[in-house]
């Protein structure tokens, strides 16, 4: 996992790559957009706002073809993530919701307002507590691109 402190750094950081121009986009197009409602931006990207409070997931999720960023909004959500070998698979690889599913610890991080993630896919994470948070979660396709700083 990737955190980085601002929108601010991210575009420094990510400042080449048409699937990083569109990550800032869609943050950017927020306003004009409905909570919990996915949109796309060209076929690299599908975005949404989420509102409320935290959820809590007993495993952990990792992910092959996209990965996810989050950018938060508003309060602090904290996020258990671990390497995919140190877990143990309780539901296989699913190619139709690009989804598996993990059991096991790993390391807490609390995110907060301001800060972006970036959940790379040699990890998975679950989220864990009780508070309400507002962030713009974003699928990102893996194809095309890479990690800098990594």
């Amino acid at each position: 996992m990737i955190v980085l402190e601002s929108l601010e750094q991210f575009k420094v950081v990510y400042r080449d790559g048409r699937k990083w121009n569109r990550c800032v986009e869609a943050i950017e197009n927020i306003a004009n957009i409905k909570d919990g409602v996915m949109y796309s931006i060209g076929d690299s990207l599908v975005y949404m706002v989420e509102d409320g409070i935290a959820r809590h997931t007993e495993t952990f999720e990792g992910n092959r073809r996209y990965f996810d960023v989050h950018y938060y909004l508003e309060g602090r959500e904290t996020v258990e993530f671990a390497a995919k070998p140190d877990l143990t698979c309780t539901q296989a690889y699913r190619d139709e919701t690009d989804r598996e599913y993990f059991t096991g610890h790993g390391e807490c991080c609390e995110l907060h307002e301001g800060q972006i993630a970036i959940f790379d896919n040699g990890k998975a994470y679950r989220f864990v507590g009780d508070n309400r948070v507002r962030k713009v979660v974003l699928k990102v396709t893996i194809e095309d691109g890479y990690f800098l700083n990594k």
